[in-house]
């Protein structure tokens, strides 16, 4: 399954501009939506292709709301991401697999506590499990489960996610622990290896394949 990850301007709280508004809401409706990171949506659908096409489906929106569009694809690698305009080529053929991991760029992911960060709301946009982060798999946690979930998510098979207007007070509030994306290292992969990533002290790291182009804007 290729996986999907929107990481959500800073400007822009992800979950609720997407999920409050009906077109993108119902683009969204067949997949199991999950927030490996703060202010992210992650999804897993059948091939790049199909993950193209719903990029380009919520494309007004991307534009609007969301400052990078991620893609994993299995067959590429299990570890790194690609972005979209590089994922788009291999959907194109106008570029090989093993010809994809030359340039990138490397999120640091670090850990925020909300209770120390009062920015940080503890309780997840509706219609979306709340999952963690560990290595670069954002369907588990560090003991195998996610920390919380969100009764009501996403539904299958044409089913509707629920906006946030429509949250009950009965649900949960935890505040938990969560992970967030903090600024990229671009690099140049040399011999098979990539430059660690020095910018700040991280957890662990996030890496994203990219374009020639965007590498050197």
């Amino acid at each position: 399954m290729t996986r999907v990850c929107l990481i959500g301007a800073d400007d822009s709280t992800l979950q609720y501009e997407l999920l409050s508004r009906e077109t993108a809401r119902e683009a969204l409706s067949t997949y199991d939506l999950h927030r490996p990171f703060e202010n992210t949506i992650a999804l897993r659908t059948v091939s790049v292709g199909a993950a193209i096409s719903l990029l380009n489906d919520l494309d007004w929106y991307l534009t609007r709301f969301v400052d990078e569009a991620l893609v994993q694809e299995p067959s590429v690698s299990d570890e790194e991401w690609l972005s979209r305009e590089l994922a788009t080529q291999l959907r194109n053929s106008t570029v090989e697999p093993d010809e994809t991991d030359e340039f990138c760029k490397i999120y640091g992911v670090e850990r925020v506590d909300p209770e120390s960060d009062p920015d940080t709301p503890a309780t997840p946009a509706a219609g979306v499990d709340t999952e963690d982060e560990t290595g670069h798999d954002f369907e588990g946690t560090e003991s195998g489960e996610s920390d919380e979930k969100q009764g009501g998510g996403a539904q299958s098979a044409g089913g509707q996610a629920r906006t946030e207007t429509q949250q009950t007070e009965t649900e949960p509030t935890t505040a938990t622990a969560r992970r967030r994306l903090v600024e990229p290292l671009y690099v140049r992969r040399t011999d098979g290896d990539l430059p660690e990533y020095d910018l700040r002290d991280v957890d662990s790291t996030l890496v994203v394949r990219i374009t020639e182009a965007e590498h050197s804007p």
